[in-house]
């Protein structure tokens, strides 16, 4: 499936108290792997931001004068996000703000657009209970480089979240076997008829079963406890 990682920068904490989406930043995966179509927009929010939240964005309300109305670029917005699932941390935030900017234009909800919404804040919590789960605390715990966000931004952090969420997903892509082109090259048919070998059958060490037992563990924990061969091994035997 396409995924949109998505975030938003706002005039403060408030969609039903009248603060505004002043940025909005995506970035899209396909097969899991970043192809480079992004989508990202200042917006013209009609008001001032508060002062917290321009100490968190450093996005000027003068800056933001001579861009456009959300408005003016919601259908290319909502045309872009169609039919995909929609990464977001702390979801129900972003999605409240989303909401009322299409509720101002006569449009339906943000969810009627996308598959689905996926919340990696709630993926973090139930993954690390207790732990801080803000995007520069994953980035931290999980390996990702962000030492360029000194302030939030809705591109960069977009795209620093698209690292995280594959790193909390483990790099599935990483399962996927590409199938290699079996075509002749050059004229000559390079495959191998393998059923002419006897192939050797080699077992594995009692340290290379360690350490694949390691790798389950981890990701047996990573899914919350959901995975195939654990739920099969508690099954009751016929």
């Amino acid at each position: 499936m396409r995924q949109i990682v998505l975030d938003t920068e706002t005039t403060g904490l408030s969609a039903e108290g009248g603060d505004r989406i002043i940025e909005v930043g995506c970035v899209e995966l396909v097969s899991r792997k970043l192809t480079g179509n992004n989508k990202h927009f200042y917006l013209n929010p009609e008001r001032d931001s508060h002062e917290d939240a321009l100490k968190v964005h450093g996005i000027s309300n003068e800056f933001l004068r001579d861009k456009p109305l959300f408005g003016a670029v919601a259908d290319e917005l909502m045309a872009y996000l169609e039919g995909a699932e929609i990464i977001i941390h702390n979801a129900a935030f972003d999605v409240s703000f989303l909401d009322k900017e299409l509720e101002r234009i006569g449009k339906p909800k943000f969810r009627s657009y996308v598959a689905q919404v996926t919340d990696t804040l709630a993926m973090a919590k139930e993954m690390y209970p207790g732990k801080r789960n803000s995007l520069d605390a994953l980035c931290d715990r999980l390996g990702v480089d962000n030492s360029t966000r000194t302030l939030h931004g809705a591109l960069l952090d977009a795209e620093l979240l698209a690292d995280v969420y594959i790193n909390l997903t483990r790099g599935q892509d990483a399962l996927l076997i590409d199938i290699a082109d079996t075509s002749p090259v050059g004229g000559i048919d390079t495959r191998v008829d393998l059923s002419i070998f006897t192939l050797p059958v080699l077992l594995a060490s009692d340290q290379e079963a360690t350490a694949h037992e390691e790798v389950l563990v981890q990701l047996d924990k990573a899914s919350g406890g959901k995975t195939l061969w654990r739920l099969g091994s508690s099954a009751p035997m016929a």
